[in-house]
């Protein structure tokens, strides 16, 4: 089976000393970077996916999203606003070979990165589908936001997925804990 890797806000603003930073932003960047550095340099028991594909939050004005007196739950912080450092990928996911990015959330929240495309407007659900993808991991930042929301967009569309949790930072323990078993419950397999 075609297996993609897809790694998920892995940005600035979501770690260490961003906008909205989640404790161990910077690790998990790191991390995923030596896998990828793995891939590419064909160490043994380095996983092998066909493709890896990154999504990004990009957002122009994604209206009540962002809140000067944000509730943690529906409105966040001002963040990964388009041309700022802050959208960027953080410095240690590096390598940086991805075989596509899709942004997400221009005029809207947007936690899913089936709700994102590539610059030439294509979704992420018919990017993967056009290259034959069964199978998807997912990583990234955070658990229980953006992680949660792509790997149940995923399971629900009829990839096999699973969440790499050793490459994954969850904004909280109590709410990562409930989206974990929240994925499970959805036929997620959780690493």
């Amino acid at each position: 089976m075609t297996r993609a890797l897809v790694i998920v806000d892995v940005q600035n603003d979501f770690c260490e000393g961003g906008s909205l930073a989640v404790t161990g932003g910077a690790r998990v960047a790191a991390d995923i970077g030596a896998l990828l550095a793995a891939r590419r340099d064909h160490e043994t028991g380095s996983p092998d996916y066909t493709y890896v594909v990154a999504t990004r939050d990009h957002h122009i004005d994604p209206g009540e999203h962002w809140a000067a007196e944000p509730d943690f739950a529906t409105s966040w912080p001002k963040h990964c606003e388009v041309g700022t450092p802050g959208e960027e990928f953080h410095e240690n996911l590096t390598p940086r070979t991805f075989d596509a990015i899709f942004l997400k959330g221009h005029h809207s929240a947007a936690y899913s990165g089936f709700q994102g495309q590539t610059e030439g407007g294509i979704p992420l659900a018919e990017w993967l589908r056009t290259h034959h993808v069964a199978e998807v991991d997912v990583c990234g930042i955070a658990t229980d936001h953006c992680v949660r929301a792509t790997a149940l967009d995923a399971a629900r569309l009829g990839f096999r997925t699973r969440v790499l949790t050793r490459l994954c930072a969850g904004v909280a323990p109590g709410t990562t804990k409930a989206a974990l078993a929240e994925m499970e419950e959805a036929g997620v397999r959780v690493d």
